[in-house]
Order: structure tokens, then C-alpha cells, then sequence
């Protein structure tokens, strides 16, 4: 009976769990991911929120620069609100309303976003910034006429065509005050290197309407400096075009001398401080700026019951589809498995394959599965037709002895030494198959003993050609051996002679009479070459692969005297490979057919 797979030892089951663990772990990491998308999605409508904040004061400053009272911003405001989407609200700094884009009545937000102030914070020099300082667009006294303006251009148009005539391409922007500036192709102000011909000094001269205001300055700073230590002489005036801030744009040398930094300090507060109230009467008084939503709450994000259900749902949702498609393909996957178990439950004697439907890990299996059935197959019928050949080869002495003793027994036949050294030739046939499968049988259970020892090549050819010179000659047949000097092997002597006792033998028997047989060795690399050649019938192509096969003959009509016992090859090429060596075999029928033993190489021992 089949024995039952436990069920968490099943591969469909084993699939299932695999699959629902990775789409727990998909459904988690969507989740994370989802989080932390809408989390980074938060701080960037946060930032959004913030940049939006910023240009609402930053238009608002404008405004306040540009106008004395507040007066009249009730449509600016509305339609900043409208196009941000926000409440804007600016009431004076105790709490009393000046405009508000909400239904009259609606309460202010808690906390005022932030002060409207242009003349102590500037939103226009860096956008998206708040800096300490004076608001550029302030310009109050120092706005320049449109006469001056216009002599103005065309100052910036000449100094633009001498920038021109050096090399300097520049375009030309207008100041708050109505006052050009020249800047270069990267946006940059270009009048911090300006070229020697081209500094005439008049863009940098203050027209009259500035010179005005700027004596108004310093009538104004003179009493704070006075009170400071500072001394004056005769102010004069000068223009840094390059400067886009009002407050240091305009130049003043109004006191002889200054001291440390604390001296320098106190001229640039008085000066800011005159500034100021110089320019107080031009700007909206300082207002508090409150924002809100607008007309819908903002939403917050958090997880209602309602979609808690729906990521509860969904997530159950993808689980099931999940195990739908596992069940679905685990099903595919296991169905050749099953069919491979099948076939190779069935008895072994029927040999049975599986059909190869796909190209995939389970077709591979199941090829790999019918080859080795097939090998199998191949293996069963060569131990058929050996175990067949042992008993041929064993049957044929023994019946020639038993024969030979039983009428020798009943009196017909005297026991001369001619009948005993027949009987004596039988055993010993028996006794070389014997030894024969002895040597095979060590072979294939891998406990082959070899006496490894320092060899010389030339004297295990020299001893191989003796052995075997009386059945050459018998044979008529030359056998000659042939070796380079200092060839040494590191192998088992008996074990090599054996080999190449039986290349030699098996070329004797095949080869005719008045052939050669030659046996060769030399040196290739870090290798020892012997080769077995001879001038007999040769092989057949199709034939030469099986030559190494046990119980195989050439010719299977010749008999164990004739054609040997059909083992002597395969114990050259278990014997060789014992030694770490190789043996091929090529041949050409009516050529003769050569044997090529390679074996490592040893060196030469000492002393010798």
C-alpha cells in the first residue's frame, strides 16, 4: 500500500502557505508604502501650505509698502483669497478688523500668522523668505520722477552698449524706486566688475528727487549720531546700483571718522532709524495677518471604521485570489510529480517512462527520469548477457574436464600426461576467468589494492616484450618495443604489467602472421604516453565503441582460446583508471589498431 504524505508535508499545501506568507508580506508592505506615501504626501502639502503663507504676506507687504493706510485692500484681499483657496484676515495690532475675506461675523483663528510690518521685514528681496530689514518696495521720497527716469534709461542704455563693446552682453530691470539696474545673462547684477571705460559715474550719481530725500536722512540721523560721539563734515551722496536693498543702496559719507565696530554700529541704527521715520508716512501702519481654511475644514487624515473595513476587505480580497491561483498552478505543478512517482512505483522490470509535455523544471525531471530508466534498461540487459557469458565460459572447461574424467574413470581412456596437461590447460583457462572477474569485481567495489612504487618505464616494456616473445614468434609475428630514457611512473608494477600484458596478448591474437606489433612510450607534457600499435584486421567503427565492454569480441564466432575471455579490455581500463589514467582506442580495419595508455608523469627517484 502506497504510504499516505502527511498533509503539511505536501507540496501543495507546503505552495499554499508559501504563497499566503508572501501576500501577507505584500499586503504589509503595500500598506507601509501607502503610509508612508501619504505621510510624505502631508508635509509636502504642509510645505505647500507654507510657501502659500509666504506669498500672501509677501502681497500684502507690497501692498502695505506702497500705500499709507489700508484703506482700499478689501478687493486685493478677496481676491488673494480667492486664488489660494485660504481666509485672509489683517486686523491693527489690537485685534481691531480691517479686512477679512470670511462672512462678517466669523471668529479669527487663535494665532495670528504673522506680522505685516515692511519696515522691519523684507519678503521681497529673497522670495519665499522673511529677512530682517527694509522692505525695497518702500520707497517713498526716493521715487524718482519720470523725467529723471527717463535720463535714467538712457544712462543704463550706454553703459549697456559699453558692456557690449567689452564682451558683456547684459539686460536691463527696473528698481521699485524707478531706478534701472543692469544684471548679466545669468540673472546676476553685472555691475560688480565693471570695465574701466565704462565707469563714467553718472548711473551711480543720485538724481535730485534722491539727493533730496537723502539730505532729509541725514538731517533726521545727525541729533542720534551727535548723541553717539560722532562727528560730521560735509555729507555727500553716491548710488550702489548693484544693491537691490533700499537700505544699502543708497551711500552716505556724513562723519569724519569711526571708531571700532561699535561706532560703526551706532551710525548704521541712526541711520535706520531715521529711515524709517523718513519713510512712516509712505507705508500702511503694521497689521496682524490671520489665516485659515477657507470655506471647507481642511481634511484630516485618519482611518474610519469604513475604511478600516475597505483595507480589511481588500486585504482579503488579495488573500483569496492569492490561494485561487496557487491552488490553480500548484495543481499544474504536481500533476507530472504525481506521474513521475506513479512510474517509478511500478514494478522495475517493466521499465516504464513518463511522457515530457513541458520545457520547464518538471519536463528537465522527467527527461532526466526516462533517461535514467533507460540506462537502467541498458544496465539489466548487460547483466543478462554477462551473467549468460560468465556461465558460457564457465560451462565449456568444465564439461571438457568432467568428460575427460568420467571416461577416464570408466576405463576407456589411460591418463597419459598428453590427458593431463589437457585437463591442465582447462583449469587454467578456468582459473584466468576467475581471476579475470576477481579484478573486476575489486574494480567496481573500489577496493582494488595497488602497491604503488617508483616504475621505470623502459623496464616495464622490456619485461612485457620478454613475456610474451615466444608467442610472438610462434605467432610469426615481430614485437618490438620502443621507449625514451628517464621515463618513471608512480604505479603498481604488477598491476601495470598486467595492463599492458593484456594490450599485447589481445594484439598477438589479432594480429597475422608476418605483422608488427610495437609497443611506444614517451613523454608528453606532464604526461607518460604508451601506446600498443599493430598491423591487424582492425576494428570496425561501430565496433570500436564497445571494445572496452566486458564479455564484447570482435568477432563472435571466435572462441575463449581464439578471441579470449572478453574481459581483458575492461580490466586495462579499470586497472588505468585506478592509476589516474586514460586509455583510448582507434583503429581501421585491415590497418590494425592502436591502444594510447596516458598516465601521469613521476619524477625520477633519488640516486638514480
Amino acid at each position: 500500500m502506497r504510504p499516505r504524505i502527511p498533509l503539511r508535508k505536501r507540496l501543495l499545501v507546503r505552495l499554499l502557505v508559501a504563497t499566503v506568507l508572501i501576500a501577507l508580506c505584500s499586503v504589509g508592505a503595500t500598506a507601509w508604502l501607502a503610509v508612508e506615501t501619504t505621510t510624505r504626501a502631508i508635509r509636502e502639502e504642509q510645505g505647500q501650505d507654507l510657501a502659500d503663507d509666504m506669498r500672501i504676506l509677501a502681497q500684502l507687504s507690497g501692498y502695505a509698502a506702497t500705500h499709507p493706510e489700508w484703506k482700499g485692500v478689501e478687493p486685493s484681499l478677496r481676491a488673494l483669497s480667492k486664488k489660494m483657496g485660504r481666509r485672509i484676515a489683517l486686523t491693527t495690532s489690537d485685534r481691531a478688523l480691517i479686512a477679512d475675506s470670511a462672512p462678517h461675523g466669523t471668529s479669527l483663528p487663535p494665532r495670528a500668522a504673522a506680522s505685516v510690518d515692511p519696515l522691519h521685514t523684507d519678503t521681497y528681496t529673497e522670495p519665499g523668505a522673511q529677512l530682517s530689514g527694509l522692505d525695497p518696495r518702500v520707497v517713498g521720497p526716493y521715487r524718482v520722477t519720470a523725467k529723471e527716469r527717463v535720463r535714467l534709461a538712457m544712462l543704463a542704455k550706454d553703459r549697456q552698449a559699453c558692456f557690449k563693446q567689452n564682451g558683456i552682453d547684459t539686460t536691463i530691470t527696473m528698481t521699485p524706486s524707478g531706478r534701472p539696474v543692469l544684471n548679466d545673462a545669468d540673472g546676476n547684477n553685472a555691475n560688480g566688475d565693471v570695465p574701466e571705460m565704462c565707469a563714467d559715474g553718472k548711473l551711480n550719481t543720485p538724481t535730485a528727487t534722491e539727493s533730496k530725500a537723502l539730505k532729509s536722512l541725514m538731517a533726521s540721523a545727525q541729533p542720534c549720531m551727535v548723541r553717539g560721539g560722532l562727528s560730521f563734515k560735509a555729507p555727500f551722496f553716491a548710488v550702489d546700483i548693484s544693491d537691490k536693498s533700499l537700505g544699502s543702496r543708497y551711500l552716505t559719507g556724513a562723519y569724519n571718522k569711526l571708531g571700532d565696530a561699535a561706532d560703526v554700529r551706532k551710525a548704521q541704527a541712526c541711520t535706520d532709524s531715521a529711515r524709517r521715520t523718513q519713510l512712516d508716512p509712505y507705508v500702511a501702519p503694521v497689521a496682524e495677518l490671520f489665516l485659515g481654511g477657507g470655506n471647507t475644514t481642511a481634511p484630516r487624515f485618519a482611518v474610519s471604521p469604513a475604511n478600516k473595513a475597505k483595507v480589511v476587505g481588500a486585504a482579503a480580497a488579495v488573500l483569496a485570489l492569492t490561494v485561487l491561483v496557487t491552488a490553480v498552478v500548484a495543481t499544474r505543478l504536481v500533476r507530472p510529480l504525481r506521474a513521475l512517482t506513479e512510474a517509478a512505483q511500478q514494478p522495475p522490470e517493466l521499465h516504464v517512462r513518463v511522457p515530457v509535455k513541458t520545457r520547464d523544471e518538471t519536463g528537465i525531471l522527467a527527461e532526466a527520469f526516462n533517461d535514467l530508466t533507460e540506462r537502467r534498461e541498458r544496465m539489466e540487459a548487460q547483466r543478462k548477457a554477462m551473467v549468460s557469458d560468465i556461465a558460457h565460459e564457465l560451462r565449456s572447461p568444465l564439461t571438457n574436464i568432467r568428460g575427460w574424467l568420467e571416461v577416464t574413470r570408466d576405463g576407456f581412456v589411460e591418463p597419459d600426461p598428453a590427458l593431463l596437461g589437457a585437463l591442465h590447460e582447462e583449469a587454467m583457462v578456468l582459473q584466468r576467468v576467475i581471476d579475470d572477474l576477481q579484478d573486476l569485481a575489486a574494480a567496481d567495489a573500489g577496493t582494488l589494492r595497488l602497491h604503488r612504487e617508483p616504475v621505470r618505464v623502459e623496464d616495464l616494456v622490456d619485461q612485457v616484450v620478454a613475456a610474451h616473445r615466444v608467442s610472438a614468434d610462434t605467432a610469426g609475428v615481430a614485437l618490438t618495443g620502443k621507449t625514451d630514457n628517464s621515463l618513471w611512473l608512480e604505479a603498481d608494477p604488477v598491476r601495470m604489467r598486467q595492463v599492458l600484458g593484456n594490450l599485447v596478448s589481445n594484439a598477438l591474437r589479432h594480429t597475422p602472421a608476418d605483422g608488427t606489433v610495437t609497443v611506444t612510450a614517451w613523454r608528453d607534457g606532464e604526461d607518460i604516453v604508451l601506446t600498443v600499435a599493430d598491423t591487424g584486421i582492425g576494428i570496425a567503427p561501430e565496433n570500436l565503441q564497445h571494445v572496452f565492454e566486458r564479455f564484447w569480441r570482435a568477432d563472435q564466432s571466435r572462441s575463449r582460446r581464439t578471441g579470449g575471455s572478453g574481459l581483458g579490455l575492461s580490466i586495462v581500463r579499470d586497472l588505468v583508471a585506478a592509476h589516474n589514467g586514460t586509455v583510448e582506442a582507434a583503429s581501421e580495419p585491415g590497418a590494425g589498431s592502436v591502444f594510447t595508455l596516458r598516465l601521469p608523469n613521476s619524477a625520477a627517484p633519488e640516486g638514480d
